[in-house]
């Protein structure tokens, strides 16, 4: 699964570690997540969607959808 977690996070001037605090993670998970070598969870993909005001579907999609 794609997502666009360090576009938004970087239009926002944050720090990964910004970011994990946040939404109550590792930076290593942040991290892991933006290089889609780990899907986040359904309650953790709803609290970004919740923090940045965004779809979870304009988040995060599959490539072929696109």
């Amino acid at each position: 699964m794609k997502n666009r977690l360090k576009v938004l996070r970087a239009e926002r001037d944050w720090t990964q570690a910004d970011l994990a605090e946040a939404v109550d993670v590792s930076r290593q998970t942040i991290n892991a997540i933006e290089k889609d070598k780990f899907d986040p969870s359904l309650p953790l993909a709803f609290k970004f969607a919740r923090l940045f005001n965004l779809p979870i579907e304009e988040m995060f999609f599959d490539e072929d959808d696109r």
